[in-house]
């Protein structure tokens, strides 16, 4: 199909939904958030279609029909058309594309939030040029998106990137994770996965209780404890993505998330998985994000052409 003169693009959160109209150029010409409707599909769904009607409205689209794409934390399932593997559970086993089309009268592209923060990261951020980038979430979940050639890498079973959910090397696993397997990566390197490190490593001190960015904040300050959780943190996401490497060998690896703001990781971590990539050098370039918390977003509006 050829170019769209505007683009919508949709993250459909837990908590929020943001909106974003792209014009062709890629200039922001709207953007926002509502809440999210907690656990009630129709009015998820509701509102979705009134933001995207609205935009369109305010941005003056006229007679033009925007293009519309929708991020969201799961997937689309290949076999039925539903969605599966949501943190968003009112979503799960719903026809999320089929609802939204016929609301909408248009197709509607649907795709995991990491795949639209790796695509946004490709198409004009810290990826942008680079043939192949592997994004990663680090927040409440850990999540990953592949592009190859600017274009997501979706897979056979619409999982491809989800090395969350492949466990840990070099653990002895104890903890179950919600998905029901043991040691998976997201239980080591997610916000609640540090913390919970942090706390059994700690045990009563002072600091056992807290947030990532209290435990950031005192390792800054010269607290060993903390700094030593972090140091753990560093060395088991150099073995997990060093996974990544051997296996999809990307020239970039962006970090998204809350954890992403961790400065110290783009000096530790290439220093440290240095040690489990099967090569003699390792060109793979570990990248901060360019956009943020609107990557998610702005990527779901490049499902686009």
């Amino acid at each position: 199909m050829s170019r769209v003169p505007l683009r919508i693009g949709v993250d459909l959160g837990g908590s929020k939904i943001e909106i974003i109209a792209l014009g062709d150029d890629g200039a922001v010409l709207l953007r926002e958030r509502v809440a999210t409707p907690q656990g009630d599909y129709p009015a998820t769904v509701r509102a979705v279609t009134d933001l995207v009607e609205t935009a369109e409205q305010r941005v003056g689209a006229g007679a033009t029909v925007a293009s519309v794409g929708i991020g969201i934390p799961g997937a689309e399932s290949r076999s039925s058309g539903l969605i599966k593997n949501a943190n968003s559970t009112c979503l799960i086993g719903q026809p999320l594309r089929r609802d939204l089309q016929q609301l909408l009268k248009r197709e509607v592209r649907i795709a995991n939030d990491a795949n639209c923060f790796a695509l946004s990261e490709t198409v004009d951020g810290a990826g942008a040029g680079a043939p192949v980038v592997f994004g990663v979430i680090l927040g409440t979940g850990v999540g990953g998106g592949i592009v190859i050639d600017g274009k997501v890498l979706t897979g056979a079973n619409a999982i491809a990137g989800e090395w969350g959910h492949n466990p840990m090397p070099n653990e002895h696993h104890k903890e179950t994770c919600y998905c029901g397997r043991k040691g998976c990566i997201e239980l080591y390197l997610s916000g609640p996965g540090l913390a919970a490190d942090h706390r059994r490593q700690v045990g009563k001190l002072a600091s056992a209780d807290c947030s990532p960015a209290e435990i950031m904040e005192r390792a800054a300050a010269g607290d060993a404890e903390c700094e030593a959780t972090l140091q753990r943190y560093e060395a088991r996401l150099a073995r997990a993505l060093a996974q990544v490497i051997n296996i999809l060998d990307p020239d970039v690896i962006v970090l998204g998330g809350g954890l992403s703001n961790m400065d110290r990781l783009y000096d530790s971590v290439p220093k440290l998985w240095a040690g489990y990539v099967f090569s003699d050098q390792v060109a793979t370039r570990l990248l901060k994000h360019r956009h943020g918390d609107s990557s998610g977003v702005r990527g779901a509006a490049w499902l686009w052409p």
